[in-house]
């Protein structure tokens, strides 16, 4: 225990280390704050003046405009929404609702926009995958709304996986597997959870930086050679360096999280949390959980994958000779799943986008979007959805360089 406390403060003396540490809790609040910019909402008052809102104003505008739709989002509250829908864009000799003459669209269509979230996914061709106008929807059929969800994920994934039967059944067992209705609070967007995404990937290439000389560093400088030759310079002193590395990292993703989720949900309000993920992506998003549940689990699978990339730079460490070997080849590493998830075949893509330890918060490929996914890694006739897959991996990883980047270091020898 002292041999890690040492190695601790030996890593937390660093200038850089407390430099990048700062930089990471300042933008986990910048980025928490971000979406709110991009929110805009105009109207026209009773004096006929036109109001521009941006920021906080918009969002406390438009969740007050949609209070009404807030709550379970029933068959028959959703076929009252198309029927509404419907009215106002006949009424107007117009097919799309971005025809309506200005201000209507934020007068009657507003105020039901969340309900209607999903309706021409769930309606669309089940041969050709093409969604159709609200205005095509019989609102009787609407009656049979979560049956009509389920025949489409069954489709679907018959589009997506028509090579893995096995797939298409696990997805459906799935869905099937959601607790319905659903429910919806406006407020959030998607963008949120892009942004905490992007937190996670930077707070990543920090814990990297940090980690990335904890073995090389003495190397290079010849430190080693004399540190190895003590009572604990060897196994002990690795253990310790590996042990302080992680904690830090911890420490850091996981303050840097709780922080970025408490500042959006502050901003945006507790109660959207509520929200069905089904209702803010896909209506036929496989996995039961609403916005709140969905920020803990990918800040709890983000923090996994960290810890696995970090386990891995200290073994890319504990076998370079240079900090500047270690920290290139780190990144790199870092970086890899966002370009093969551009570059690679499909499944190929999948694959290696499940097994590299950074992952778990890439750009691409991350834990989040293979939630709101419908991927599945096949293997014969087994299926497994790519979320378990990258989660379960992490999990084996990180003891695995761990215990590599530690072997690897007592057989160190110096040419």
């Amino acid at each position: 225990m002292r041999i890690f406390r040492l190695e601790l403060k030996r890593v937390l003396k660093s200038r850089l280390t407390w430099i990048l540490l700062a930089l990471a809790l300042l933008l986990s609040i910048l980025l928490a704050y971000l979406p709110t910019t991009y929110c805009y909402s105009n109207y026209t008052d009773e004096s006929g003046n036109e109001v521009n809102l941006t920021g906080l104003a918009s969002i406390a505008y438009e969740k007050e405009r949609q209070a009404d739709a807030s709550g379970i989002v029933t068959p028959e509250r959703v076929r009252e929404a198309v029927e509404i829908y419907q009215a106002c864009l006949t009424s107007y000799g117009v097919t799309e609702s971005y025809d309506l003459p200005e201000g209507v669209y934020e007068k009657e269509i507003l105020p039901i926009a969340p309900l209607l979230h999903g309706v021409k996914e769930a309606f669309a061709d089940p041969d050709t995958g093409m969604a159709p106008t609200i205005m095509e929807i019989d609102p009787a059929q609407i009656d049979d709304y979560y049956s009509v969800c389920e025949a489409r994920i069954a489709s679907l994934m018959a589009m997506e996986q028509p090579d893995s039967p096995a797939a298409q059944r696990k997805a459906v067992e799935m869905y099937q597997k959601v607790e319905k209705p659903f429910e919806v609070y406006p407020g959030m967007s998607s963008t949120i959870l892009d942004y905490q995404n992007i937190m996670g990937f930077l707070v990543l290439l920090f814990c990297v930086v940090i980690a990335a000389p904890v073995f090389s560093a003495d190397y290079q400088s010849g430190a080693d050679d004399i540190l190895r030759c003590t009572r604990y310079g060897r196994a002990k002193l690795g253990i310790a360096k590996a042990l302080a590395a992680l904690f830090i990292s911890a420490a850091t993703f996981v303050l840097c999280a709780v922080v970025h989720i408490l500042v959006v949900n502050s901003l945006f309000g507790w109660e959207c949390t509520k929200t069905s993920i089904q209702m803010l992506y896909s209506i036929v998003t496989l996995t039961d959980m609403n916005i709140g549940e969905l920020q803990r689990l990918f800040a709890v699978a983000g923090l996994l994958s960290v810890l696995a990339s970090v386990s891995f730079t200290l073994f890319l460490s504990s076998r370079c000779k240079s900090t500047v070997a270690s920290l290139a080849s780190g990144l790199v590493f870092c970086i890899a799943p966002v370009v093969l998830s551009m570059t690679a075949p499909g499944a190929l893509s999948n694959w290696l986008c499940s097994i590299l330890p950074a992952s778990g918060t890439s750009i691409q490929a991350s834990i989040l979007y293979a939630i709101t996914d419908f991927k599945f890694l096949s293997l014969g006739g087994l299926a497994v959805w790519t979320p378990h897959a990258m989660i379960g991996v992490c999990i084996i990883e990180i003891p695995l360089f761990e215990f590599l980047a530690v072997r690897s270091y007592c057989r160190h020898t110096v040419n």
